[in-house]
């Protein structure tokens, strides 16, 4: 049935959902010249009282801190959830649905933890979940890879996803800074919350990564599949040598490859070379590289966080979902395919290949070079390029000694590190990081 108006509940009044609000007020002419009817916000809802009469006066919009009203209101259309966390926020999202009504969402780590759910609900009850602002804010990444890329058999996903460690790694390495110095630098300007685990353990970035290879292979790839390592112990001098002696630079890096029947995913920290595009992506900022099979690399760059961002990609999925509402065609057909039929298996981090960057902090002494490479060697680990540098200050008197492999398996280099790192003359834990070529 068509509509004249699309009636919108919005759920959240934080930084993105006051934000959300003033764009639909302030570009309210053309946002509905685009859509081709009008739009109209007829509820709001947010747990902080103050901050909701203050935006119902303002506005004249009807409030109630209780979601279940909103959803539950018969004249809403789109209910856009902006509420955050886990627990309210799913709930309301599975009871939208069920309650006919279609959902915008910021919410990645709702969708990657419950990405079967939400769209089995979706398709049960004819109705739609978009959700743009939930992978890099107005980087229209999820518009790319599930509608730009569709015929497209997606060999390769890389993203810089995360802006809070990007922005640490960038100070570290323009300004030499220590990890602790570099995040209190972020929290200082905004761009690391109080409590950054979320950020520094790459979380943030593997819950995008799932939305991604999600819509990329047409079945939820859990977070489970992903290896996942935090940044909290890269050591500076590793960024300053990767650079100096090889021409790297250190990015947080998500990445999902397919290769056949097989995916391999991780999330951790990686270097690449410093001609990659990837490496002039510094502080808050995200960059995404998509390969097809038919259209080849894809590379997406822009602000990955921060309320306008945000608010932009949740404004655009109200203004594609109202157009479908005003046309009475929303839930048609999926927006998103869940159900793929492929034979798809996970790699565990193990069978990753690839080459490496090593350094093994080792007593200055003869023979010290020979012990590690005759291990290396025995576990099929090849040496590429090697660099021992003068002793280190304040590191008793130990040589780093450094290396980069040739193409690899993973598990046979950690085998070697295991055995390495009980040597006597290893005097601290061998430091392990990922090439990454940017291939597919």
């Amino acid at each position: 049935m068509k509509k004249n108006t699309v009636n919108l509940g919005l759920l959240g009044l934080g930084t993105v959902g006051s934000e959300t609000l003033s764009i639909l007020h302030r570009n309210k002419k053309n946002i509905e010249q685009k859509i081709g009817a009008q739009i109209h916000v007829s509820y709001l809802c947010d747990n902080d009282l103050k901050r909701l009469a203050e935006k119902s006066k303002k506005y004249g919009i009807k409030a109630s801190n209780d979601w279940k009203k909103v959803v539950n209101d018969p004249d809403i259309d789109i209910i856009i959830e902006l509420i955050g966390g886990k627990g309210i926020a799913k709930e309301a999202i599975i009871a939208a649905l069920k309650s006919k009504k279609n959902v915008v969402t910021a919410n990645k780590a709702i969708l990657a933890q419950n990405w079967d759910e939400i769209f089995d609900t979706a398709q049960k009850n004819n109705k739609l979940v978009y959700f743009e602002a939930s992978v890099g804010s107005a980087i229209p990444v999820i518009q790319s890879l599930n509608e730009g890329l569709a015929a497209n058999r997606i060999n390769y996903i890389a993203g810089i996803f995360n802006g809070t460690t990007n922005y640490i790694f960038t100070k570290m390495f323009r300004e030499g800074l220590t990890f602790e110095e570099a995040l209190k630098l972020a929290q200082l300007n905004g761009f690391a919350e109080a409590d950054p685990k979320f950020d520094i353990e790459g979380i943030d970035a593997a819950n995008k990564l799932s939305i991604l290879s999600s819509i990329a292979w047409s079945r939820w790839v859990k977070l489970e599949n992903i290896y996942c390592e935090g940044v909290s112990s890269v050591d500076p001098i590793d960024i300053k040598f990767a650079y100096k002696e090889f021409g790297c630079i250190m990015k947080l890096l998500g990445v999902a490859r397919r290769k056949g029947d097989t995916v391999e995913l991780s999330v951790r920290p990686s270097l690449i070379s410093k001609d990659h595009l990837f490496s002039s992506v510094e502080n808050e900022f995200n960059s995404i590289l998509l390969n097809g099979d038919s259209s080849g690399e894809i590379m997406l760059y822009g602000k990955g966080a921060g309320g306008p961002a945000a608010a932009s990609a949740v404004v655009s999925d109200i203004m594609f979902l109202a157009r479908q509402v005003a046309a009475g065609t929303d839930g048609s057909v999926p927006y998103v395919n869940n159900k793929g039929n492929e034979p798809l298996m996970f790699t565990v981090i193990g069978g990753h290949e690839g080459r490496y960057y090593l350094r093994f902090t080792a007593v200055d002494k003869p023979g010290v070079l020979s012990k590690i490479t005759s291990i290396l060697a025995k576990h099929k680990v090849s040496i590429a390029d090697l660099f021992q540098n003068e002793p280190l200050e304040n590191r008793d008197n130990c040589i780093p000694i450094l290396m980069v492999t040739h193409t690899v398996k993973e598990a046979l280099l950690r085998n070697a590190l295991k055995e390495i790192n009980k040597l006597s003359i290893i005097k601290s834990k061998s430091v392990l990081i990922r090439i990454e070529d940017m291939s597919a």
